[in-house]
């Protein structure tokens, strides 16, 4: 008799998940928009210190198209295919969801047979994403039980909102239409993620594509235009259910984690940057007398800097601020990881108290004033910390330095390149360079960072430890 059994990548709870084999290799976005006319591309870095070729990009598939601005991308199926409301536990984590935030043009990738060559198996064109979700500039990719759900900053009426949510189906990758049934007064979008067993959605804002497309619209941030709220939906039903107003000084709430025991009901929101100080900001969301609160448990404060030195949208303030563009939270729970992209700083905090963090290891690399070096890279670096990506185990950490190539330009003017490190975590906290593995791009500059077989931001489970 045959048995069909879950992908062995899937894990019930996180503690098991902690135990799953290291990681091989990392699959990186790289883009060109905006440089010279040629494809993003997905590449393949070598990940294992056995090996000779650790370190290198091994293989690089091109995009058949050029100006997709590759950004943001996650897997078509996770350990959420075990949740019990709607098992899918015989799907296969294969397949690689990578869409165009600028031109809403979804790639499929697959990672088989062989994983370190991976190939486009289906494309997914712009007007068809635009007709049948409705909206445009899809974002954020996570692997639901019953779909593969998909964040998305605009509609599908050019560079207006609102922004939300729409779902592709698990076999055959068709748009299958927007999430929301009712959206209530939800008009920004930008993150997204869930507490599965409590059937609660959470949804961060930054603001419409004509607000980023071209940079930052700085009238608009200055006047406070930019998303600054937390919504709290129905995950089952479809439905708005509350919206927490961080305060009108904090704009551009940004990335989302949250617990990943599925008996917690606590997260973290980034906060990019304080009108009142320059500083950014983390925030503990919980639940309180039925309700969700939220409340500010980190504050980073901007550093003073010569305005020589700044770029032209901070002479002004004669100060760096921190902006905080990702923050990453171990399986465990235990350390959240923090990007200061603008002084080019990576954080560690110990968060076993989700109101009471505490900072156990900081990294510098990169920097708007800084520039600071990696004892395997040629002088200075442009850029800082960005997209952080955790091992399953929590004892490796890579991040890259590109936010989005507009926005780069505005705050590194010197047109930065594009580069991947990695930190090694000891097992009390700490962290510090792995000096054998600096990974140069050149002109391509780097995003996303996926890891074989998943990793702290890609899994949902539905069983405790």
């Amino acid at each position: 008799m045959t048995f069909l059994r879950p992908d062995q990548t899937f894990y019930p709870s996180p503690r098991m998940a902690c135990k799953a084999p290291a990681e091989r290799l990392g699959y990186v976005a790289t883009l060109n928009t905006g440089r010279n006319n040629q494809p993003d591309a997905l590449c393949v870095v070598n990940l294992d210190p056995e090996s000779p070729r650790y370190g290198q990009v091994v293989h690089k598939l091109e995009m058949p198209y050029a100006g997709d601005e590759l950004h943001h991308f996650g897997w078509n199926a996770c350990s959420s295919a075990l949740c019990p409301y709607a098992p899918h536990p015989h799907l296969e984590r294969r397949y690689l969801i990578v869409p165009g935030l600028r031109s809403s043009r979804i790639y499929i990738i697959d990672t088989k047979p062989d994983p370190w060559r991976p190939s486009i198996a289906k494309i997914i064109a712009p007007e068809d994403v635009l007709k049948r979700s409705g909206y445009s500039r899809p974002h954020t990719i996570h692997c639901g039980p019953d779909a593969i759900y998909v964040s998305a900053l605009g509609a599908n009426n050019g560079g207006g909102g609102p922004g939300g949510i729409f779902m592709l189906d698990h076999f055959n990758f068709d748009v299958l239409g927007p999430w929301e049934i009712d959206r209530g007064p939800q008009r920004l979008a930008y993150d997204f993620w869930w507490h599965i067993t409590e059937d609660t959605m959470i949804t961060s804002e930054w603001g419409v594509p004509r607000q980023f497309e071209n940079g930052l619209v700085f009238e608009d941030l200055l006047n406070g235009r930019y998303g600054r709220n937390l919504h709290f939906w129905d995950l089952r039903r479809r439905r708005h259910l509350q919206t927490i107003n961080l305060g009108d000084e904090y704009q551009l709430v940004f990335e989302l984690r949250p617990a990943h025991e599925p008996t917690k009901t606590y997260g973290f929101a980034g906060v990019v940057i304080s009108l009142k100080n320059l500083s950014s900001s983390i925030w503990t969301w919980y639940r309180e007398k039925g309700r969700w609160a939220a409340r500010k448990v980190i504050e980073i404060p901007a550093e003073p800097a010569d305005p020589d030195k700044l770029p032209p949208p901070l002479k002004g303030f004669g100060a760096v601020p921190p902006l905080v563009t990702d923050i990453d939270l171990s399986l465990d729970d235990r350390y959240l990881y923090v990007s200061c992209w603008g002084t080019g700083e990576l954080h560690q905090y110990d968060v076993s108290d989700p109101f009471k963090p505490r900072l156990t290891g900081k990294v510098q690399i990169g920097g708007i004033t800084r520039r600071a070096g990696h004892p395997l890279s040629q002088g200075p670096l442009l850029g800082g910390p960005q997209m952080v990506e955790i091992s399953r185990d929590g004892r490796r950490v890579y991040f890259t330095n590109s936010l989005y190539s507009s926005v780069d330009d505005q705050f590194y003017p010197d047109r930065l390149t594009g580069w991947m490190a990695k930190l090694l975590v000891t097992e009390d906290g700490g962290i510090a360079f792995d000096p054998n593995f600096f990974v140069d791009f050149g002109e391509t500059r780097t995003h996303q960072v996926r890891l074989e077989g998943g990793d702290a931001s890609t899994d949902s489970f539905c069983y405790p430890s």
